[in-house]
């Protein structure tokens, strides 16, 4: 079992660092490969580009909650759910 997590190309972990603007402001996010290419595929379904998706993402949650607390880590869930909503998808797809 664990091949197939420690087995996994490197490069999905690697972390890379964007500068985007949120709401005017300008701001640094540090996230792994694997996840800059979901929130891409994300903000792609939306028509949008990532930092126009993140920044969006960023007013809603204020918008919700009043603050938002570690907003990287929101960031890594939104792409758990995204890819948790796409996985009966992607079987009934298989299936076929």
């Amino acid at each position: 079992m664990c091949q197939i997590f420690a087995g996994q190309d490197p490069a999905n972990y690697d972390c890379e660092t964007r500068s985007i603007r949120m709401n005017g402001l300008s701001t640094s996010i540090r996230l792994e490969r694997a996840f800059w290419r979901v929130l891409e595929e994300i903000a792609a379904a939306e028509g949008m580009t990532a930092s126009q998706f993140i920044s969006r993402l960023h007013s809603e949650v204020l918008d919700l909650h009043g603050e938002v607390r570690n907003f990287t880590s929101l960031l890594r869930c939104a792409c758990l759910v995204h890819r948790g909503r796409a996985a009966p998808e992607l079987d009934r797809i298989a299936a076929e």
